[in-house]
C-alpha cells in the first residue's frame, strides 16, 4: 500500500509539474499574441496620426497661398496688380546686379602677384598685358588699360587708370536707379490704392444714405490691403539693395587698393629700366 500511495503521490507531483509548464507556456503564448495585437492595433492609430497631421501641414500651406490670394483679389486687382508688377521688375533688376556683381569679384592679390613677376622679374610688358586681359571684371580692365599706357610714363598711367576707373565704377552702379524707383514706386501704388479705398466707401456710403461699418467695410479693406502690399514691396526691395550697394562699395575699394598696387609696380618698373 505504502507503495501505491508513493507511486500515486510521484504521479501528482509529475501532473502537477506538467500543468504549471503548460499555463506557463499558455500565459507566454497569450502575452505575445496580446503585444503583436497591441503593436497592430497601434501602427494604423501611428500611421493615421503621420496623415493627420500631414494633412494639416498641408492645409496651413494651402491656407497661407489662398489666404494671400484672397487679400491679394480683395485689395482690388487693378492696384494690387501694379503692385505685383512693381515687385517683379525690381527683383529682376536685382538679381541682374548680385549676378554682375558676383562675377566682378576676382581674386586681385593674385591677379597682382602675376602682373609684377611679369614686370619686375621678367620684364615682360605683354606678359601682364595677357594676365589682365585673361582675367575678367573691373579691376583686370583698369590693369590692362594702364599696362596698355607703360610707355607712356607713370604719369600717363595714372591718369588712364584713374579716368578709366570711374567708368568701371559707374558701370558697378549700373540700373540702380530702377530699383530706387520700384522702391518708391511701390508704397506710392498702395498709398493711391489707399486713396481710391477711402473714395469708394464715401460713395458707399453716398449711395447708402448711412454711415454704418458694413458700408463702410469694403472700401477701407481696399484701402488697407493695397497699402500693407506696398509696403511689404518696398521693405522687400529695400533689402536687395542695401546688399547690391555694399557689394559695389566693397568692389570699388578694392578697386582702389588694386589701383594703388599697380601705380606702384608701374613706378619700380620704369625705375628698373632707368
Amino acid at each position: 500500500m505504502k507503495k501505491v500511495f508513493a507511486i500515486i503521490a510521484l504521479m501528482g507531483v509529475f501532473t502537477f509539474g506538467m500543468t504549471q509548464s503548460v499555463s506557463a507556456q499558455d500565459e507566454a503564448v497569450d502575452t505575445a499574441a496580446t503585444e503583436q495585437v497591441d503593436s497592430a492595433a497601434a501602427a494604423p492609430e501611428a500611421a493615421a496620426d503621420e496623415a493627420v497631421s500631414e494633412a494639416e501641414e498641408e492645409e496651413v500651406e494651402t491656407g497661407f497661398y489662398k489666404g494671400v490670394k484672397k487679400k491679394f483679389i480683395e485689395g482690388d486687382a487693378g492696384f494690387m496688380s501694379l503692385v505685383a508688377v512693381a515687385l517683379i521688375l525690381g527683383l529682376a533688376f536685382c538679381i541682374e546686379r548680385i549676378i554682375y556683381l558676383s562675377l566682378s569679384k576676382i581674386n586681385s592679390s593674385k591677379m597682382i602677384e602675376e602682373i609684377e613677376d611679369a614686370l619686375l622679374n621678367k620684364g615682360n610688358i605683354e606678359a601682364a598685358k595677357e594676365v589682365a586681359r585673361e582675367t575678367r571684371g573691373p579691376i583686370a580692365s583698369i590693369f590692362y588699360q594702364g599696362l596698355l599706357r607703360m610707355d607712356d610714363g607713370i604719369d600717363q598711367v595714372e591718369k588712364t587708370v584713374v579716368a578709366y576707373g570711374a567708368v568701371q565704377a559707374s558701370a558697378l552702379e549700373k540700373n540702380c536707379s530702377w530699383i530706387t524707383l520700384f522702391i518708391g514706386m511701390a508704397p506710392s501704388l498702395g498709398f493711391l490704392g489707399t486713396v481710391f479705398g477711402m473714395v469708394q466707401a464715401f460713395d458707399d456710403i453716398q449711395k447708402a444714405g448711412d454711415i454704418s461699418p458694413t458700408v463702410v467695410a469694403g472700401g477701407m479693406k481696399v484701402a488697407l490691403l493695397t497699402t500693407i502690399f506696398g509696403i511689404v514691396v518696398a521693405l522687400i526691395l529695400q533689402v536687395f539693395y542695401n546688399y547690391i550697394l555694399a557689394e559695389i562699395e566693397g568692389l570699388t575699394s578694392k578697386m582702389e587698393d588694386s589701383t594703388i598696387s599697380l601705380l606702384d609696380i608701374v613706378a619700380k618698373y620704369h625705375s628698373k629700366q632707368k
